[in-house]
């Protein structure tokens, strides 16, 4: 279910971006669907416009629900503990005591040649 939900996700992320790149924009005349409008009600400047603007309505709809139970289906399946939780506590270490060392004698200092 989660696989099929993740792929019309993908789906629709697709034809949102398509549909919002189609749009004419208001700088300028772009816009895959703008121009003239001569080819009857359906594609005309307005008519496209409402069209498009209803179809990506609609989509960006769609898309949040498909969010909202895709983080269902995700909060529901997650195991509540935290990757914290399952490592295991590293337990202080112990202080044992270190046998006392007594000083050392220093060791005689090496002798150096004089000079002739």
């Amino acid at each position: 279910m989660q696989n099929v939900l993740l792929v019309l996700q993908l789906i629709i992320a697709i034809a949102l971006v398509a549909v919002i790149l189609v749009q004419k924009t208001a700088a300028d005349g772009g816009g895959l669907a703008g121009g003239s409008g001569t080819m009857g009600g359906l594609f005309t400047a307005r008519g496209s416009a409402n069209l498009l603007t209803r179809t990506t309505s609609v989509l960006a709809a769609i898309f949040i629900v498909n969010c909202l139970v895709l983080g269902a289906i995700a909060s529901r399946t997650h195991r509540s503990d935290s990757i914290v939780d399952q490592i295991a506590p590293v337990a202080p270490a112990e202080q044992s005591e270190s046998p006392k060392q007594t000083p050392a004698t220093p060791a005689p200092a090496p002798e150096v040649p004089l000079a002739r």
